[in-house]
């Protein structure tokens, strides 16, 4: 079975910042479902913030994931989560994920990783995916330790 794609377009956005430390911070914005062709190019220029758009991105999901998505569209705020990295002055989305899991993974690996709301039609793909290929992982039952003695019970 191959990998299921949605095409998206990743904005990106720098702030100015009055800090001493640091002039500006790079975030993403948004992820536009569909494909837009062409370069990165700025979309939106004003004195403190400017916007680029990251064409030719993409969303891809596999079914050893599919516990990580139920995660992410059971929330009452799915997201898609972003990693990004600086490319000369500009920051740029590497990668996309709708995976609770990996996402965490990213983060976990010290990469810079932000979330954004995830749009209706990327959340109805998603969801449709996860009721196809998600099972719950069956409860453990706790067997009762009686047959132990009281004060071997107590011991950890």
């Amino acid at each position: 079975m191959e990998n299921p794609r949605f095409p998206v377009s990743v904005v990106m956005q720098r702030r100015a910042l009055q800090n001493r430390w640091q002039s500006e911070i790079w975030e993403p914005v948004s992820v536009l479902p569909g494909h837009s062709e062409g370069e990165p190019r700025i979309v939106d220029e004003q004195p403190a913030i400017t916007r680029w758009v990251y064409p030719r991105m993409e969303i891809m999901l596999r079914v050893a994931d599919a516990d990580g998505y139920f995660l992410n569209v059971s929330t009452s705020e799915p997201s898609v989560f972003v990693l990004w990295r600086l490319e000369g002055v500009r920051a740029a989305p590497c990668h996309l994920t709708v995976s609770y899991s990996e996402a965490s993974s990213w983060m976990d690996g010290g990469e810079n990783v932000d979330r954004v709301p995830m749009a209706p039609e990327i959340l109805a793909w998603v969801s449709e995916f996860v009721v196809q290929h998600y099972r719950p992982q069956p409860k453990k039952k706790i067997r009762p330790e009686s047959f132990k003695s009281p004060k071997d019970r107590a011991r950890i």
